[in-house]
């Protein structure tokens, strides 16, 4: 069963009621904002007219930016989700040459933060990891050479 409270999904959730917000709510205002700037007439030197028709366009360029967002986040979730570690997955894994296990919680890039061990599917760990199941061995190339992890667990 998938968990509807990973990281993944709650930002996901975010970005869906943002868009809804959007749609409904705001498209509407600014329509409106826009057909009383028409009634008052002449359109070449109306401020508030073309202040909405600006607001209108960075709205439209929001909303297509979380369409696009939440289309790659869905069809990344589905290309990984039956191979094993997935977004939203926390994995445990044992660096093979130092011995040290550790736990991370793979995360989309906006959602990275190192220090709280949520490393962005596209670091070198992160696209590494993807996909792997549990005992699983990965080199991951990072800037300082080669680290060997084995797959030690994986929670969903």
């Amino acid at each position: 069963m998938e968990d509807k409270e990973t990281p993944i999904h709650l930002s996901l959730q975010k970005m869906e009621e943002e868009l809804h917000f959007l749609k409904k709510m705001k498209r509407r205002e600014i329509a409106e904002r826009i057909k009383t700037a028409i009634s008052n007439g002449d359109l070449s030197e109306n401020s508030e007219y073309e202040s909405a028709k600006t607001e209108q366009a960075f709205l439209e360029r929001r909303i297509d930016t979380l369409e696009r967002m939440l289309h790659n986040a869905r069809l990344r979730m589905n290309e990984v989700k039956l191979a094993g570690i997935s977004l939203g997955t926390r994995v445990k894994v044992r660096d093979l040459e130092l011995d040290h296990v550790v736990e991370y919680t793979i995360v989309s890039a906006a959602e990275a933060d190192p220090p709280d061990r949520k490393i962005s599917s596209e670091s070198p760990v992160g696209r590494a990891l993807l996909g792997q199941g549990t005992g699983t061995k990965v080199n991951v190339q990072v800037p300082t050479g080669v680290i060997r992890y084995e797959v030690l667990e994986i929670m969903n």
